[in-house]
């Protein structure tokens, strides 16, 4: 039987949480015969594709395993896209958890909804995190924002589902966008194709923020997007607003939408959003003029 939705991975060093994912894959309420789930090891130095090759064939899911020296996340997505079955891809990041109905819910949406190309979940609130995580939830999830007309943000594609047929029309992924970006670029060609793009409130997922978040990491982490992000600028000059990440719009910006998360959870942990909004900032700022004032960074 023909699979209707492909799960997609790809990872590189990821053997600290790989097990944890394959897990939740492995416990869909979806039927199993109806799914495929493709690995890409994309140059992991560490155990990680000694741990999916063990625990993968454990799972009662058909799956394809590929391993390859690093190319980046543009090209190790289109690895899946090439080798999908499916109807439709899932994709799931190697410390990603999915919860029991996630696939059923987002295919279900899929079925009926054929103009829509990429839908979503929303990331789950662990209980216990501490705030930075919390937040970091909160700006990710981008409350009450329509993706389908807001060019400045980005689903991600931890978590979505995308239609086969909407992403191979386009020639899938961009092979030039190895790190951060590659997402938001087909995103915006989707948009201009027509396509349309869901979040679906009742569908959840966790993701790395449920292992606690410290000002260290959302520095490295937002320093190598501001890098990634002037590679992206460099190939797409209309996705990408920089007003928006300078430090005072940043600080302006986290306290409005403070007040919109307020509103939903009326949680007071919202008004210390423009504190991370405007670390945030800087770290995006930093990483535009590295990679700016080293080009070949990407090469």
């Amino acid at each position: 039987m023909k699979p209707i939705v492909t799960i997609g991975v790809c990872v590189k060093n990821g053997a600290s949480t790989i097990f944890e994912t394959i897990k939740s894959i492995n416990f869909q309420d979806y039927p199993h015969e109806l799914m495929e789930v493709i690995f890409v090891d994309d140059g992991s130095k560490d155990n990680t594709l000694s741990i999916i090759n063990i625990y993968a064939h454990k799972m009662n899911i058909i799956t394809k395993i590929f391993s390859q020296e690093w190319k980046g996340l543009g090209p190790a997505r289109n690895i899946v896209i090439n080798n999908a079955e499916g109807k439709y891809i899932l994709w799931v990041d190697s410390d990603m958890i999915i919860y029991r109905d996630y696939v059923t819910k987002l295919v279900y949406f899929m079925d009926i909804n054929t103009n829509v190309a990429i839908s979503k979940g929303e990331i789950y609130i662990t209980p216990d995190l501490n705030w930075i995580s919390e937040l970091e939830i909160y700006t990710r999830n981008r409350m009450n924002v329509d993706f389908n007309t807001d060019l400045t943000k980005s689903m991600g594609t931890g978590g979505s589902i995308y239609r086969v047929e909407a992403i191979k029309k386009l020639g899938g992924f961009n092979e030039n966008l190895k790190g951060y970006g590659e997402d938001w670029d087909a995103e915006f060609r989707l948009r201009n194709a027509g396509w349309k793009f869901y979040i679906i409130k009742s569908c959840v997922f966790s993701d790395y923020e449920r292992f606690g978040l410290t000002w260290n990491i959302i520095w490295y982490k937002y320093v190598k997007q501001g890098i990634d992000s002037y590679k992206l600028s460099c190939i797409n000059k209309e996705i990408i607003k920089f007003y928006r990440w300078i430090p005072p719009s940043a600080l302006l910006g986290g306290f409005f939408y403070s007040l919109t998360i307020y509103k939903i959870k009326r949680r007071k942990i919202a008004f210390l959003l423009p504190i991370l909004s405007f670390f945030k900032s800087f770290a995006l700022c930093y990483g535009l003029i590295k990679g700016y004032l080293n080009k070949n960074i990407f090469n």
